[in-house]
């Protein structure tokens, strides 16, 4: 979908809430007072009403725009602005682009929508062959902070990602040469650097029956024990290019992504951006059908323990 597309289809506020009507029941109406999944419109209030204790939800009830005032029609342009641009849109972009008066509110909204997009991907881990390592991203300093500086890994400028990408080696037939190709990437703020966040992190994002490499950091001395074969390699410039290439061109595309758009940006925020980021990658062959998996990704109803 593309911008002409997007006006055409959606002129008004009304022509929104329908589409985003469908959307969920499409994706199910959860109760959250009993939890039923049987439920009728009530077209007169708007609403739907569980057949079972007549509790009513509200159509942004549950989603990512709940408790939200701001109409739908705004709401769908910032997903649309989010979704068309490959490399991303400032807020104060956004903000023009709504013609809204608020700077915070846009900010805000566009921070609901990258929490969508994280929320999304936490629900599929990593498998088969997965590339692992970790970059630093420079994030915004306090200002009482800058003077007492360090530098190298514990510098406040800088904050620990960890990065994972599945990677697949293809042969080339005329060749014989073999090169590798990625499919999805995941990237988590790290508070630290010790091996019980690496542990936490391989049990949320890799399958049990992954082969994980990795350079040979002292903090990945477990990950055996949490996936089928961990390979590690003495960290150099040839383990760059054949074991870990995708991650470093994942983390090289981030910075300059982030650098280029946002300049600075606080580490607490970090994540929300970095989940965009993946997302769109993850997403890069979708094309016009992204817009459409951003809106089933707003109406998701993450409050429900889907396990």
């Amino acid at each position: 979908m593309n911008l002409i597309n997007f006006i055409e289809q959606f002129p008004d506020e009304h022509s929104c809430k329908r589409h985003f009507k469908q959307v969920r029941e499409n994706q199910g109406i959860i109760c959250k007072k009993c939890g039923s999944t049987k439920h009728y419109w009530l077209k007169s209030k708007y609403q739907w009403q569980c057949a079972e204790c007549r509790f009513r939800t509200t159509l942004r009830s549950g989603t990512m725009f709940e408790n939200s005032n701001l109409p739908f029609k705004k709401w769908y342009l910032a997903m649309a602005f989010m979704s068309f641009s490959k490399k991303g849109i400032s807020a104060a972009e956004l903000q023009r682009q709504l013609n809204h008066s608020r700077y915070r509110t846009v900010w805000s909204m566009m921070h609901r929508i990258r929490e969508a997009m994280g929320k999304r991907d936490d629900l599929y881990k990593l498998e088969g062959m997965i590339e692992f390592d970790e970059g630093y991203f420079s994030t915004e300093t306090k200002a009482k902070d800058k003077q007492k500086l360090k530098r190298g890994r514990g510098s406040q400028k800088k904050t620990n990602v960890s990065v994972m990408a599945e990677s697949t080696p293809l042969e080339d037939i005329e060749s014989g040469k073999t090169s590798k190709h990625c499919r999805y990437f995941k990237m988590k703020v790290m508070d630290s650097h010790l091996s019980d966040e690496i542990k936490t992190i391989t049990e949320e994002n890799f399958d049990s029956k992954s082969i994980i490499f990795s350079d040979k950091s002292t903090s990945y001395v477990d990950i055996a024990n949490y996936v089928d074969v961990h390979v590690s390699e003495k960290s150099s410039k040839e383990t760059t290019v054949k074991i870990l290439p995708w991650v470093h061109i994942a983390i090289s595309n981030a910075k300059r992504n982030l650098l280029g758009i946002y300049h600075k940006i606080k580490g607490k925020y970090l994540q929300l951006y970095l989940d965009e980021f993946c997302y769109k990658l993850n997403r890069r062959y979708f094309g016009d059908r992204l817009f459409d998996r951003l809106t089933i990704a707003m109406a998701d109803n993450y409050w429900y323990n889907k396990d």
